[in-house]
């Protein structure tokens, strides 16, 4: 039986190796496509790929499993659960694979894209160019296919130009510069407030004009400072949540 194929990634030995790679790994799966395999591959074969020991491949499985994304059989294996439900709330303790991880899943539609002046809003992070491509993407439950978040990202022109509209579809933003234009990314700021729905934000999330949603603003930075993306999210606040974990080293 052919096994799934996760992503691999760069390890941070600043974070919990097995945080990493759950993270890593519940990317993967999220992403999945239909056609993918639900088999994963055992323990020894995973923790060869991300490059740790057994114990910490089996602690970062154990979490996903406690999610409910996996299930695991003795002398069967472990498979990913089909009709696992998306968009559950994620803890983040600071890698960019749990940013990628948070933003995956989901059946995803893209609005809009193109060329426009630096907007207002995200002036502050720009201040090198007069213009950014931006992507209007609206995702929905894959099961329900109700909506729970909008998405507007403002990048760099000359990241915009290696971007492939298809990869929009199946991937988040930052797992596409990451991983397919290449783009070093260093860190990525997260701001999250509560604000009012507007109108365009209560059509696209199908609520109330004035309910409670939350906005969502990630900044991405290359190793230099630059601004390589920035990304204005807006969530439907009776479907996720936000929580921070902060652990001692």
């Amino acid at each position: 039986m052919t096994s799934f194929a996760p992503d691999s990634i760069v390890l941070n030995r600043k974070l919990p190796l097995w945080y990493q790679v759950s993270q890593s790994l519940r990317a993967s799966i999220l992403g999945r496509r239909p056609q993918d395999p639900l088999r994963l591959p055992t323990e020894e074969q995973l923790a060869e790929h991300y490059g740790v020991s057994v114990l910490t491949m089996r602690q970062a499985l154990k979490e996903l499993e406690d999610e409910g994304l996996i299930t695991r059989h003795r002398r069967r294996g472990t498979f990913i659960e089909p009709d696992v439900r998306r968009g559950a709330p994620v803890r983040l303790l600071g890698s960019v694979d749990a940013i990628v991880a948070q933003q995956s899943g989901m059946v995803t539609e893209l609005l809009e894209h193109g060329t426009v002046p630096v907007p207002a809003e995200v002036a502050e992070f720009f201040p090198d160019v007069d213009e950014v491509a931006t992507y209007h993407r609206l995702r929905s439950d894959d099961k329900t296919g109700e909506p729970t978040n909008h998405a507007r990202n403002y990048v760099r022109p000359e990241l915009a130009a290696r971007i492939d509209l298809d990869d929009l579809v199946r991937w988040p933003m930052t797992k596409v510069l990451r991983d397919v234009v290449g783009a070093d990314i260093s860190r990525i700021t997260d701001t999250v407030e509560a604000r009012l729905a507007d109108p365009e934000t209560a059509r696209l999330l199908q609520v109330p004009l004035l309910s409670p949603i939350l906005h969502y603003t990630g900044v991405t930075y290359d190793a230099e400072g630059r601004v390589l993306d920035a990304a204005v999210i807006h969530y439907r606040g009776d479907r996720f949540s936000f929580t921070v974990t902060l652990e001692a080293n």
